[in-house]
């Protein structure tokens, strides 16, 4: 009973932090798009809506990136794995609920991996509505994109 609580209580505090760094990650993401459309509508450019949306893309694989190495940490740090570059491939399988099973972790903390499945599900999905958000707004700002040329 004492492990299950264990685990529960690292996989609570992991799913905790991995929240609060994407929460604040798309609000630092939101906080630089608002201070640069105003120029993007004075360019009116393409470019510029490319260029933007790149860089949200960019932003939010560098949040991903950052909760999957805070997990491959925490399974060197519990002495799951020996090595840096198996935690971060068994962290980044798992965060991705691609699942291998070439490598596994023991009963003891299994349960930690699989909710870190759950968390990178819910962080993943979280990221394509903010990406979905992001695009359409760009397409309101175009003048009159749905009209056909005369």
């Amino acid at each position: 009973m004492f492990d299950l609580m264990q685990s529960l209580v690292v996989a609570t505090v992991m799913v905790a932090g991995t929240v609060l760094v994407h929460f604040w990650g798309l609000m630092a993401l939101i906080r630089i798009l608002g201070e640069s459309s105003a120029r993007r509508r004075a360019r009116g450019s393409h470019f510029g809506q490319v260029s933007l949306i790149l860089f949200v893309v960019f932003g939010i694989f560098a949040l991903h990136t950052i909760e999957i190495w805070f997990y491959a940490v925490l399974y060197l740090s519990l002495g799951e794995m020996k090595a840096l570059e198996p935690a971060l491939y068994f962290s980044t399988v798992t965060f991705v609920a691609l699942g291998y099973g070439d490598i596994v972790l023991s009963p003891h903390w299994r349960l930690v991996s699989a909710i870190e499945a759950a968390n990178g599900v819910i962080l993943i999905a979280w990221s394509t509505t903010f990406m979905l958000s992001v695009t359409s707004r760009l397409r309101m700002l175009e003048h009159d994109w749905l009209d056909k040329p005369d």
